[in-house]
């Protein structure tokens, strides 16, 4: 344990022998103490004593709350009670999401004196750059997302994520496995939308020999393989009618049947679900039950498209290009291919962003890829104009598919940003960002209203 002379001796002792990373805290929140933990898991303890907390964790100079951050510690100044948070760390291995629980040492007036602050990392590789097999993203609507991920992971709650196709529900379930208790078991998942209705029952539970024509011999379901573990229900709006009473059983008693069996089985586990649907339209229409709706949507959490997360392009693109990529080679993105990348409305979300950049990596004979590649790849594949069925303000806006919705995606920061990297003409600007240049001078005009 490193601590500061003016740490409570006892206080540290207590720390020190705590199995998770924490650190001491005193009301002008300097670092008072950091117990072995954090030094293990961090590695920097001796440069963190005597330091503010949010110079360490975030390079400010300010507390959180005075740098559009919640701050736990003026959270429980306030409450006196136990605070809890997930901020975007600086680590020694970069940044990572930490799960922030600060709980108050109360004097003898009954105010706080120290702050005991633990620290633990997300299991997920939440990371903001280095891997794209992970959460990556740092927008605010990303992280109110991830803090959700963060509360619910250790329960045994069943979570229903919602979002639009591309999104990435199952890594995100896979967040909340990683998270739980079961993370040593399997995460099973279960893409109910490709399941045939007359076999849907058998893959789910399993079937017994002679069970069905081509049944030679018995198999467990998908439900035994997740035993121990978390079951992920994608799509689970396409779940027939029939078998969303036997899939409510399984929720409400632990307990299913194997097809063509009596024997009652028993199965431990914790089920996350997904959907693009609107279940509550189906629930009125009478296309999915109430009672299953309910069940399924203990937690529900939305998953932002990519629309909505602001900044996080650059991000995932850095990480999506070394996927896609073939080593040695590598590729960079000029500022201007980034400025029309992120104009784009992707409604095909993260998933299509990677399509689009596979695309453009192949376009591009260099190191660098450039406005010009990003343009061939969005119009890869497109009819040429003479023959666009696009009629009336659509044809108008854009020589290319979708481009009414992407002038309608193109936000001030993004104009701004394609404005200040480009070098030609505005009738050339206006093709690249898939507008009319009547369109592109009125959005030019209200941009300087705001400024």
């Amino acid at each position: 344990m490193i601590h500061s002379p003016s740490a409570p001796p006892e206080l540290v002792s207590f720390l020190d022998g705590l199995a998770e990373p924490h650190i001491l805290l005193d009301d002008s929140y300097r670092i008072l103490a950091a117990n072995v933990a954090y030094q293990r898991q961090f590695g920097t303890a001796e440069t963190v004593v005597g330091r503010t907390c949010h110079a360490v964790s975030h390079h400010f100079s300010v507390p959180c709350d005075q740098a559009g951050e919640s701050c736990p510690l003026a959270q429980a100044r306030s409450s006196g009670q136990r605070e809890r948070v997930l901020h975007l760390h600086h680590t020694p291995q970069g940044e990572e999401y930490v799960q922030i629980d600060l709980a108050p040492v109360l004097g003898a007036g009954g105010r706080p004196v120290f702050f005991v602050e633990k620290m633990v990392p997300l299991p997920v590789a939440a990371q903001t750059q280095r891997s794209a097999h992970g959460l990556i993203g740092r927008s605010p609507a990303f992280q109110r997302m991830m803090g959700l991920v963060a509360r619910v992971a250790p329960s045994r709650a069943a979570v229903l994520l919602l979002g639009e196709s591309g999104t990435g529900k199952e890594l995100v379930a896979r967040a909340v496995h990683q998270g739980s208790t079961r993370a040593r078991r399997s995460l099973v998942p279960a893409d109910c939308a490709s399941m045939p209705e007359a076999l849907f029952e058998s893959e789910l539970f399993g079937h017994e020999k002679g069970a069905f024509t081509g049944a030679t011999q018995a198999r467990p379901g998908l439900v035994e393989a997740a035993n121990g573990g978390t079951l992920f229900l994608d799509e689970v709006g396409d779940i027939p009618l029939p078998l969303q009473v036997k899939l409510l059983r399984l929720l409400e008693t632990g307990t299913y049947r194997r097809v063509g069996s009596t024997e009652l089985r028993h199965a431990d586990l914790r089920v996350v679900s997904a959907t693009h649907r609107h279940l509550p339209r189906m629930v009125a229409e009478g296309r999915f039950r109430e009672d299953l709706y309910y069940r399924l949507g203990t937690f529900p959490i939305h998953l932002p498209p990519l629309r909505e997360r602001q900044g996080d392009i650059a991000l995932l693109a850095s990480a999506l290009l070394e996927r896609v990529v073939q080593p040695p080679r590598v590729l960079l993105l000029s500022d201007a291919a980034l400025a029309l990348l992120e104009a784009q409305p992707y409604p095909g979300n993260v998933r299509e962003l990677r399509n689009l950049l596979e695309r453009t990596a192949l376009l591009c004979d260099g190191d660098a890829i450039e406005a010009d590649h990003v343009r061939q790849a969005v119009a890869c594949g497109l009819p040429p104009p003479a023959s666009a069925p696009w009629q009336g303000v659509a044809a108008a806006e854009s020589p290319m598919a979708g481009g009414a919705a992407m002038g309608r995606a193109l936000d001030a920061d993004a104009l701004r940003r394609a404005l200040a990297a480009h070098r030609g003409n505005r009738a050339a600007l206006a093709q690249q960002l898939g507008l009319s240049e009547r369109s592109l001078y009125r959005r030019i005009r209200a941009l300087r209203s705001l400024d």
